[in-house]
């Protein structure tokens, strides 16, 4: 490990946050420029070993951060979050650095576009600090990020640079972007907060290919996280045909659950026992704050969705496979050489796939959404999770021998929450072996039409879990 690792312990880890800095941006006694600043230090100390930039922008994030801080001292700040310096994962455009994409194929690709949500964040008065590395193409082929806590392990991925760069404390926030777990898992990996949302609730600009893809914000604490949120949300909205994120513009007060249904998804199986211990430990003191725990055997709702996404991890990736394939075979096509070995493997095996399979994998897909929905009334959330165990080992590709299936980790309890396209939060909660270890907590409510208020949120280091209940839609318990 480099000097400036730190061990980590949710207990006391503490990221850099920004919600915290603001009075005194008011009072004059902190500026936006003087936190940049020391973010900048922090990349300078870090950057070497966790590697998670693609590019960074000092200039432009200077003079936006002196902006910022002429408005604090004008006393007309933006927004909450203006002048909060904020990473943007490399799949999204940026007027002012290049969008490589993590790969050799889109190499100096600089379209001098802004994505919907850093479009949003700069009419907020964020800082766009830099391109955060990106697995290629958003898949699983890994950049050159390490975990913040151990640079033997993987960051995870896609979002691998975002979530590191948060974890290391190089900045309070950084946006990434999820199909199957690539919010979620890298940020239960870097001992971050997380908001995947609802399905459409953050306009995704460019990046409508997809049918389960989202954006959302890493954060090092749960107030910074739904302000990122809240404020993109309010200027770029949804997705077309989607209302967007909505709910207060300060962070919502926790309020204790009544009911938590536990989830074991296919991932439990191939859990270590200090993992499943410390899981347990956590359901344990939640049981004695209060809170009921529902499992696979105390309801035959609870067994049917449990069963429905027994297979998730195919039919995830083979829908997302299916796809992508359009784009991924004109690349090909264009730069083979420029698409690594993982990608040309995905890309056969979707185009060995048929209209059919396809159509069979979205029945399987509405079947898992139906099942969710039957238990709203019977639980506030469901929780689980993020990651299955800690930050797997990762040197790297060996010459000669067999890809490794899962480099940046397993998604396999990111899969499901997918699947549903319901809110999902992840939450620093657990420490196993020394690593971060994240604990997963998704809406039990149905998704309705006209609201995409994330329902979930954690007060960290309590024995007790907090949730926030939906505003106007409260699912009350059976």
């Amino acid at each position: 490990m480099d000097n400036q690792t730190p061990i980590y312990d949710p207990r006391t880890f503490k990221g850099r946050t920004f919600h915290d800095a603001r009075a005194a941006f008011a009072d004059g006694t902190d500026t936006p420029i003087a936190y940049l600043e020391r973010c900048l230090e922090a990349v300078a100390a870090r950057e070497p070993v966790v590697r998670a930039f693609a590019s960074l922008n000092e200039e432009t994030a200077r003079a936006a951060a002196e902006a910022s801080t002429k408005r604090w001292q004008d006393g007309k700040p933006l927004s909450t979050i203006d002048g909060m310096p904020v990473g943007i994962k490399d799949l999204l455009e940026t007027k002012d650095m290049p969008s490589q994409m993590g790969c050799v194929a889109f190499d100096g690709n600089f379209p001098k576009n802004d994505n919907a949500a850093v479009w949003a964040l700069r009419q907020a008065g964020a800082v766009i600090f830099g391109k955060t590395v990106t697995a290629e193409l958003g898949g699983n082929h890994p950049g050159p990020t390490t975990n913040p806590f151990d640079p033997t392990r993987t960051a995870g991925g896609s979002s691998s640079g975002s979530a590191a760069a948060v974890g290391a404390a190089m900045m309070p926030a950084a946006i990434g972007t999820q199909v199957g777990g690539s919010i979620i898992r890298p940020a239960a990996y870097c001992g971050n907060f997380a908001l995947k949302p609802s399905q459409g609730a953050i306009h995704r600009g460019e990046r409508q290919a997809t049918s389960m893809s989202t954006h959302g914000p890493h954060a090092a604490s749960i107030e910074d996280m739904w302000q990122v949120a809240i404020e993109i949300a309010n200027r770029a909205g949804g997705d077309p045909g989607h209302p967007g994120l909505m709910g207060p513009m300060t962070t919502p007060h926790p309020i204790r659950p009544e009911r938590l249904i536990v989830l074991q998804t296919e991932g439990w199986e191939g859990l270590d026992a200090n993992t499943i211990s410390a899981f347990e430990q956590l359901m344990d003191n939640l049981q004695s704050a209060g809170v009921t725990l529902l499992r696979r055997g105390d309801h035959t709702w609870i067994e049917s969705l449990e069963t429905s996404i027994a297979n998730a991890t195919k039919v995830c990736g083979m829908i997302t496979a299916w796809e992508n394939r359009w784009f991924q075979r004109n690349l090909v096509d264009r730069c083979p050489e420029g698409v690594s070995a993982r990608t040309h493997a995905v890309l056969a095996k979707a185009e060995a796939m048929t209209r059919d399979d396809y159509h069979t994998l979205l029945l399987a897909r509405e079947t898992i959404r139906t099942c969710h929905t039957a238990l709203a009334p019977m639980a506030d959330a469901a929780i689980t999770l993020a990651c299955p165990g800690p930050a797997t080992l990762w040197p790297g590709d060996i010459p000669g021998k067999p890809l490794a299936p899962q480099p940046t980790g397993d998604a396999v309890f990111n899969y499901p929450s997918s699947l549903i396209g319901a809110p999902v939060v992840t939450a620093p909660m657990m420490a196993v072996d020394g690593m971060p270890v994240g604990l997963q907590i998704t809406s039990a409510c149905p998704r309705p039409a006209w609201l995409n208020f994330l329902t979930c949120s954690v007060r960290k280091n309590s024995t007790a879990f907090s949730t926030c209940r939906e505003s106007k839609a409260r699912c009350k318990a059976a």
